[in-house]
């Protein structure tokens, strides 16, 4: 049931306010962890703060599958790891420069190029294997669970490596655990606060379907990404901010779609082709980018998957119903 425009906005709002404020728990709760275990906030961006951060997701994927809207729990994931990178690293590294850990740049950016071509792999079967539908299947479900396995595995190989010597707040255990659990929490209830009033907003605005999806939702999913990172890169801890991003792109593939896929089976409709290429291809500009910068993502970076994410809504809107790859 639709609500106001009125009071769509005003929960919109305060959603954000709890989006905000959360990911300031997150932050403060999972780096005092970090500092009691002895391990670098890298690991605890790629993990903790990734399954906090990604929970929205996960709630709206599984809903959707169990719905049947398998449309918007595939352009969910795909929007939401595009808006990860172009908009909200965009943003992140406009306000302060990140700079990355060569782990980061050759293994675990790496890893999250790997699952953004794998989605487009799985999902045309047709293409590949000569079947006569689209689907990311239960098998395909447990492909991305057992490589979600390998990067757990990972993140514990290298989770006595020291993180960077930076101030961290340290608090007790208890209050630790509480700012994060608490952090987690609100990241959801503000997530999904954001997500149900947008997506009223812009049903009344007569938005398609397929916009609500790739826009609305996978930015409003994404907004806990942005608050926790650019929180994080304000308090210096650049580990925690570009491992969080990362990281998040890496468990909405192999661990959201993985569970959802087990699930109810996703059909994978070929005009989302085009997305999915794109979204791969952010996450290879962000190896170059990277790269070019000597383990830096400068500001002009900032500004250039910004304007490029401006550039990829404009082409949402404007763009015919049916293109190469991408007709229904």
């Amino acid at each position: 049931m639709l609500t106001s425009p009125l009071i769509s906005l005003g929960l919109l709002i305060l959603g954000l306010g709890i989006l905000v404020k959360s990911a300031n728990w997150l932050v403060s709760g999972s780096s005092s962890i970090a500092k009691k275990w002895g391990i670098s906030s890298l690991v605890i961006g790629l993990t903790v703060v990734s399954f906090g951060t990604s929970a929205p997701e996960f709630l709206v994927n599984l809903i959707s599958a169990f719905h049947g809207n398998t449309d918007l729990a595939i352009g969910n994931i795909i929007g939401s790891n595009t808006a990860n990178i172009l908009l909200i690293l965009g943003i992140t590294t406009i306000i302060t420069p990140l700079a990355v850990k060569k782990n980061t740049t050759f293994k675990e950016i790496p890893f999250a190029m790997l699952a953004a071509v794998l989605v487009i792999l799985f999902g045309n079967d047709s293409f590949f294997d000569g079947n006569s539908f689209n689907a990311i299947t239960r098998t395909d479900g447990f492909a991305f669970l057992a490589l979600f396995v390998i990067f757990l595995y990972y993140t514990y190989g290298i989770s006595k490596i020291k993180g960077e010597k930076e101030h961290i707040d340290e608090y007790s255990w208890i209050t630790s655990m509480g700012l994060a659990l608490g952090g987690i929490i609100g990241l959801t209830i503000g997530g999904e606060l954001i997500v149900r009033h947008a997506s009223n907003l812009a049903v009344y605005a007569g938005l398609s379907d397929r916009i609500i999806g790739l826009t609305i939702v996978a930015i409003g999913t994404s907004l806990p990404e942005l608050a926790t990172s650019v929180v994080a890169a304000m308090n210096k801890k650049a580990d925690l901010a570009i491992g969080n991003i990362v990281g998040s792109n890496i468990f909405n593939v192999f661990w959201i779609l993985g569970i959802t896929s087990i699930i109810k089976p996703i059909p994978f409709n070929a005009s989302i082709n085009v997305d999915a290429i794109f979204s791969a291809f952010a996450a290879l500009l962000l190896f170059i980018a990277v790269i070019i910068g000597k383990h830096r993502i400068e500001k002009w970076h900032g500004y250039v998957f910004f304007f490029l994410y401006l550039g990829y809504l404009g082409f949402l809107v404007i763009a015919p119903e049916c293109l190469p790859l991408y007709c229904k």
